[in-house]
């Protein structure tokens, strides 16, 4: 069984300082709802799997009514979660929220990040790969908004992030460095569900790649698959939302 883990629980801030009005990001639209974040995720990968969680937080009725109105679901493949953390935990709460949601004859999962517009070729690649698979894209690896994903020199991955936007280090050798995509999929649940039973209290109140790197960080390169993501948009701002629109819609 495939599923699909969608996290929208955040609050749009940096999203919201753009508009008059705070709205949850994933189901802002500008000229019709087929043109909001969550609209364009779901009719990518409708197809693709066998269930999607989606996990929210922030504004959560808004979501629910827009799924019941706009989405056709009509194989009954989405549930939602609700993320009680979502003001004050970061993103990796989400992530466990949508895992322990999963249902229990789930064979691989794919997650994707809620801000993120990508072309659907793209997606179907890394959802039908036999391998885990970690994502990235071509947009220029900047300190004030990108994950930078590295190599060490005996080729496993680690992600390095800074919160508050600054600079990014590398304190060690590496062999090669990208701009990560922020889809993933997950080829072993029963490894992931014991990573995730693992986690400090402080991995769990922290972001989602807590988890990521605690999975894939002891996976050889040769074991992986990395999807460049072609045509990819991280909506951070009411402007990147428009630009993604334009190239992308």
């Amino acid at each position: 069984m495939k599923s699909l883990i969608i996290t929208v629980a955040g609050l749009s801030s940096r999203f919201n300082k753009d508009l008059e009005k705070p709205v949850l990001k994933c189901l802002y639209y500008e000229d019709n709802h087929w043109c909001s974040l969550l609209t364009m995720q779901i009719s990518r990968t409708y197809e693709l799997v066998d269930e999607i969680v989606i996990v929210g937080g922030y504004k959560y009725d808004d979501l629910t009514t827009f799924i019941t109105e706009h989405i056709k679901d009509t194989d009954n493949k989405i549930k939602t979660v609700f993320n009680e953390h979502y003001h004050d935990y970061g993103s990796g709460y989400s992530l466990l929220k949508g895992i322990d949601a999963l249902s229990k004859n789930t064979d691989e999962v794919t997650f994707i990040e809620g801000d993120l517009f990508f072309d659907t070729e793209s997606v179907e690649t890394i959802i039908e790969s036999r391998k885990d698979v970690i994502s990235v894209n071509n947009e220029p690896i900047l300190s004030n908004k990108a994950v930078a994903l590295y190599f060490d020199a005996t080729y496993h991955p680690h992600y390095i992030y800074d919160t508050s936007h600054s600079c990014l280090e590398i304190h060690e050798p590496f062999t090669a460095i990208y701009n990560s995509g922020q889809m993933w999929k997950f080829s072993n649940p029963t490894k992931l569900k014991i990573v995730c039973s693992e986690l400090t209290k402080k991995q769990i109140e922290g972001t989602n790649l807590e988890i990521v790197q605690r999975y894939y960080g002891d996976i050889d390169y040769e074991n992986l698959e990395i999807v460049r993501v072609e045509k990819w948009y991280n909506c951070n701002t009411v402007n990147d939302y428009r630009e993604a629109v334009k190239n992308i819609i």
